[in-house]
């Protein structure tokens, strides 16, 4: 895992940010240390293929629990982000390189190492590249497709807001079998959390991905604990079900170091059970909603799920 504290060099933006008051964790969000044969096996695999995985540069708090099952998040086009998010623990700045051509074929070969029935690719913002690594998604999920053609692909991607609209069309193109774009948290905390997006931009994104392949299923998620209300995180279900998204998740906030933003509040497993029942009022095939949810926490399991609501919802 990253060291928790902050050098300039990883978050030059956040550097200069008075340290927050940090807030005791409640006991239903400890987990354990990561350990032990499996999680040391897909570590060597990660380093042996030269890859990067969004669980140790955003510091997840599952890693241990899935890299023992060597489930592991690959992170393609970089371990650096040109995007500054206020809760994001990847290094940002300007990306030392440009995009290994190699890259798709060695995320290949570690899921076909690591036995993967899915795999879940996600990658930092690269708005450095004209078309934001949409092409760099697309061989990389050829490339597995290649290797590994019974493993189901899940991607996680940015929100191409500076590409052509044609960006888009080239991932979807591939044919991940879902699709995440994570709207992160509420439109109105926006500004200070996520400065360098747009809620409805990221919205209409997840859209346009139905609307080019509808039998793709898409997927969103959101944290909570930030200093949303309930409310606000009604409407953002409602906006979500509006674009025709299948997956929702809803995680607890944890604040990676004293610079970033601060915990609001520690949400209870109750209000998560609320929100998922909430969640599934509103229509969504498959809803995650625990304080340790994150995108790709159990995401192969849940990806049946998925699959069979659908399957129950046409009647099949």
């Amino acid at each position: 895992m990253r060291d928790l504290k902050i050098p300039a060099e990883r978050h030059p933006e956040k550097a200069k940010n008075p340290d927050s008051v940090r807030l005791k964790k409640p006991d239903w969000i400890r987990v354990k240390a990561p350990g032990g044969k499996g999680y040391a096996d897909t570590h060597k695999i990660m380093r042996d293929n030269g890859l990067v995985t969004v669980c140790e540069e955003a510091g997840c708090p599952n890693v241990g629990e899935c890299w023992s099952q060597g489930h592991a998040t690959m992170m393609i086009m970089g371990e650096v982000c040109t995007r500054a998010c206020t809760f994001c623990n990847i290094a940002t700045g300007k990306p030392p390189e440009a995009l290994d051509v190699f890259e798709p074929g060695r995320v290949a070969s570690a899921v076909k190492k690591l036995g993967l029935n899915h795999v879940v690719i996600t990658s930092v913002d690269r708005d450095d590249v004209k078309d934001g690594g949409a092409e760099h998604f697309a061989q990389t999920i050829r490339a597995v497709r290649q290797q590994s053609p019974s493993t189901t692909i899940e991607i996680l991607t940015p929100d191409f807001i500076r590409c052509a609209p044609e960006a888009l069309e080239v991932v979807v193109a591939a044919k991940p079998d879902v699709f995440n774009h994570n709207l992160e948290t509420v439109p109105g905390l926006y500004p200070e959390v996520r400065p360098g997006a747009r809620y409805f931009h990221s919205l209409r994104l997840l859209q346009r991905v139905k609307e080019l392949d509808p039998s793709m299923f898409t997927k969103s998620g959101i944290m909570v604990g930030l200093g949303e209300g309930r409310q606000a995180v009604l409407q953002v279900m409602e906006d979500m079900r509006a674009a025709d998204i299948d997956f929702l998740t809803i995680g607890q906030y944890l604040q990676p170091t004293p610079k970033h933003h601060a915990v609001d509040r520690f949400v209870t497993p109750e209000e998560f059970k609320s929100y998922e029942t909430a969640a599934y009022g509103k229509g969504f095939l498959m809803v995650s909603a625990t304080p340790l949810t994150r995108s790709s926490y159990h995401a192969g399991d849940d990806f049946a799920q998925l699959r069979t609501a659908r399957l129950e919802k046409l009647g099949l």
